[in-house]
């Protein structure tokens, strides 16, 4: 199998960090913008699209800070290929960011960038900072 690329994105978000937050590490919060659907049992997240499964597996969270996963599919397979979502503040001019980092298939970097550029717009539109 091919080595993934990892490509890493930011995105400016009109919103608290602490609110922010909430929207990347819950089921709830993920499932308002990222997924159809999310369900947790513990360290593992179930991710449903249009009644297709993905399962991740929660590798660490940081308080108001990041929340990282890996897809089940590359944890059997013994990868150690992760996503992550990390809220990040300028000291200076206070703006939010969302940093996204993310491995992929070299020939899908473009499409990853797109998916990921789409799934940021919704949730900055449940966020009324569109």
């Amino acid at each position: 199998m091919e080595e993934k690329v990892k490509i890493e994105m930011e995105f400016v978000v009109h919103a608290s960090p602490q609110l922010l937050y909430q929207y990347i590490s819950t089921p709830s919060g993920l499932s308002e913008w990222f997924a159809d659907n999310v369900n947790s049992r513990g360290e593992f997240f179930t991710f449903i699209w249009d009644g297709s499964e993905e399962k991740a597996k929660l590798l660490s969270k940081k308080s108001g800070e990041r929340i990282r996963f890996r897809w089940m599919v590359d944890e059997e397979e013994g990868d150690a290929y992760y996503f992550e979502i990390r809220i990040q503040v300028d000291e200076i001019t206070k703006d939010v960011s969302i940093i996204v980092t993310d491995h992929v298939e070299e020939d899908e970097v473009e499409e990853a960038k797109m998916l990921w550029d789409n799934q940021i717009s919704d949730l900055k539109q449940v966020l009324g900072s569109a």
